[in-house]
């Protein structure tokens, strides 16, 4: 197997960087990030629980897992409009970008395992 191919360890402050998003305080309740998380890194092939979601947030990780690119102002707005906070989007967005990110990270190293 090349170099390029070995899966990636991550250096212990990722792994703790991680934990303290998933499992730390915030806004959200820890379970909803893991949620979130676990969403984001299914979306990408990861082997991860099925956890609930609310409908809307799971529209929104699904389009943070698969192209945060095309998020609009009104995606956030639609949102809050059902109560949740900035600081609230914010978490649940790193949240599903932790669960996307391996894999997107990978894809990008190995084109043609896309």
């Amino acid at each position: 197997m090349s170099d390029e191919m070995q899966p990636l360890s991550p250096a212990p402050e990722v792994k703790a960087l991680v934990a303290a998003v998933l499992t730390g305080a915030g806004t959200t309740p820890a379970a909803l990030r893991q949620a979130a998380e676990a969403l984001a890194a299914r979306r990408g092939g990861a082997e991860r629980p099925r956890l609930p979601l609310p409908p809307e947030l799971e529209r929104y990780v699904t389009m943070v897992a698969d192209g945060a690119h095309a998020l609009i102002d009104e995606d956030l707005k639609n949102l809050k409009d059902a109560g949740y906070s900035e600081d609230a989007l914010f978490e649940v967005t790193v949240s599903a970008a932790l669960g996307a990110g391996p894999q997107t990270f990978c894809q990008a190293r190995n084109p043609d395992t896309r």
